[in-house]
């Protein structure tokens, strides 16, 4: 496991580019110059008969690599040295998102899915030692991730998701609700959490009945919605690129919206609360809210301790790499006239 102390200085990476240009730009100039005085090539080579053509070339390239090794060092890079097993206290938490092609529509920016991706993201943001699980379903439901408490494998497995995961279409939430069941793997915990984000287009339609159930597991299911009542069509794309909307069995195109309702009676039937997925932070505020009410089971999790610096690597490679190109010569040596590099050596009639 590794740890990365201080990434802001990524940013000094941008200085790569900006070096290798003033680079360009002054050999540029340096030729415009010498045209400009010397109007003989045959007369500049015997004028600078040692210039080399390789050797500026890697003296670039070794500063530029100095660089991106002394940028790494000062993002100070550690290595978790051993896994220990802590007490932690927390509700678990599982997500369940729509990835049905409904949540391609646009009337929500950026899109449907996008949002859903968005609003759990920042709730993991927020959550303090939880645990987090996510769902992915459509037609039917799959698990993405168990019950973790790898926040990182929790974003990564999300930002994955989208609406051509699943072959099969349609939205059965009933499904999502029953296979979150199986992910409260602990038969003392009382709280439980569903986050469902959905546009709520229920093509089964007893999704209710199945919440009723799930709340006498003690699930509590939250519904966030996420679109418009007014809707939107369904976009084709290919590449990134809409290339028409989706059409009915007459050829209609089908138009979207945002069932509140269902969402709200799953909700309710689950002692939840159903939260409008177009405000950000007031998703966040209320899965907030609503966690810190409850009472926190303990549990164990594994996770890495001593972190190691592993900066002065990247130092001690830095520095190598300055001491090379201080004693890398702009002229040709022995060896690069014997690899005759650009043909440098080509003798002139």
């Amino acid at each position: 496991m590794y740890l990365l102390e201080e990434k802001i200085w990524f940013w000094a990476l941008l200085a790569i580019p900006v070096v290798v240009l003033l680079y360009f730009a002054v050999t540029l100039w340096k030729r415009t110059a010498q045209k400009r005085f010397v109007v003989n090539r045959e007369l500049l080579e015997k004028l600078t008969p040692q210039r080399s053509v390789f050797k500026p070339v890697l003296k670039l390239i070794v500063f530029c690599l100095a660089l991106a090794c002394m940028t790494v060092a000062l993002v100070n890079p550690k290595i978790g040295t051993k896994l220990e097993t802590v007490k932690r206290e927390g509700v678990d938490v599982v997500f369940a998102v729509d990835v049905s092609k409904s949540m391609d529509a646009e009337d929500i920016a950026p899109s449907r899915i996008d949002k859903a991706k968005q609003l759990v993201t920042q709730i993991i943001n927020n959550l303090g030692s939880d645990r987090v699980g996510i769902i992915a379903y459509a037609g039917s439901a799959y698990p993405q991730l168990p019950i973790t408490t790898d926040y990182s494998s929790a974003k990564m497995f999300l930002n994955s998701m989208n609406t051509d995961m699943l072959s099969s279409q349609g939205t059965a939430i009933k499904d999502a609700i029953e296979l979150a069941k199986t992910y409260y793997n602990d038969e003392e915990q009382t709280n439980r959490v569903l986050v469902i984000i959905s546009d709520g287009e229920d093509h089964e339609g007893d999704a209710a009945s199945i919440a009723e159930s799930a709340q006498e597991q003690g699930i509590r299911i939250f519904t966030v919605g996420v679109g418009s009542e007014a809707g939107d069509r369904i976009p084709i794309k290919r590449n990134g690129v809409v290339q028409s909307y989706k059409k009915d069995q007459n050829g209609e195109t089908v138009i979207t919206k945002l069932d509140a309702e269902t969402l709200k009676q799953i909700a309710a039937e689950a002692n939840g609360e159903y939260i409008d997925g177009n405000s950000t932070q007031k998703v966040v505020d209320k899965m907030k809210t609503a966690l810190s009410q409850m009472d926190k089971k303990e549990f164990e999790a594994k996770q890495f301790a001593d972190f190691k610096d592993q900066f002065q690597w990247f130092v001690a490679a830095a520095l190598f790499l300055l001491f090379i190109d201080v004693f890398l010569l702009e002229r040709k040596t022995a060896w690069v006239r014997k690899l005759n590099l650009f043909n440098e050596n080509k003798t002139k009639s």
